[in-house]
């Protein structure tokens, strides 16, 4: 009898928990004792932040366990300029909203402006103008579009930093014919897409050479002219 009484009386704490943890959620879930009463925002740059706010809809005094944080990234996340989104409840009353915008590798010109184009390739943004140290791309018979914006992007990706800023413009004619001109005039023949490390780990010794033309296009055969 007393082993019974013990595991009857067991069962009602059990269940006196289970009430009160359910009461407590309740009172948390409906009523103000959590509601959002901050929202921060970081990581912007470029992207206004009132854009983000309008996207967030989080009404006033809404439970912070009633915030559904993954509609929130992705409504943020449809903003162009912006790459990832990560929405985090900071109990007891602030979501913060971390933000990573794309930021242009490369741009080409059309008649409506500056295409912003990113490391991913992907084509986020028209400006009035190009932005500042961003290289133009140009593009020579039919290679244009995505399809040479891929191959000047993954020319752009490889190179070694100090490289990278003395680029002003990048020519694509084919995915097998990428050329970089620098910004003092001189030009690097890269050639294809392909062999990326092994063209950066030879380009800037060649490049301390005397000339105007440095062809990397054959990483183990580098000719400068």
């Amino acid at each position: 009898m007393p082993a019974a009484r013990g595991w009857h009386g067991y069962r009602l704490w059990t269940v006196v928990g289970v009430v009160v943890v359910s009461l407590l959620v309740v009172l948390a879930w409906f009523t103000p004792a959590l509601s959002v009463r901050t929202v921060r925002i970081d990581g912007l740059s470029a992207v206004p932040e009132v854009d983000v706010r309008a996207r967030l809809e989080i009404p006033d005094g809404r439970s912070m366990l009633r915030i559904d944080t993954t509609a929130i990234a992705q409504r943020v996340a449809a903003i162009p300029k912006v790459r990832s989104v990560r929405v985090q409840r900071k109990f007891p009353s602030t979501v913060l909203v971390t933000v990573v915008e794309r930021t242009p590798v490369v741009y080409f010109d059309a008649p409506d402006g500056a295409h912003l184009v990113d490391a991913e390739s992907v084509e986020f943004a028209i400006e009035p103008e190009p932005p500042i140290g961003v290289p133009k791309l140009l593009t020579e018979g039919s290679f244009t579009g995505p399809a040479a914006a891929r191959a000047a992007v993954e020319v752009l990706v490889t190179l070694p930093p100090a490289l990278s800023v003395q680029v002003g413009e990048v020519v694509a004619r084919s995915i097998s014919d990428v050329s970089l001109s620098l910004r003092d005039g001189r030009k690097v023949v890269w050639g294809g897409t392909g062999d990326g490390e092994r063209k950066a780990a030879v380009v800037l010794p060649l490049l301390t050479r005397e000339g105007t033309v440095f062809d990397v296009s054959s990483p183990n055969l580098v000719t400068v002219k």
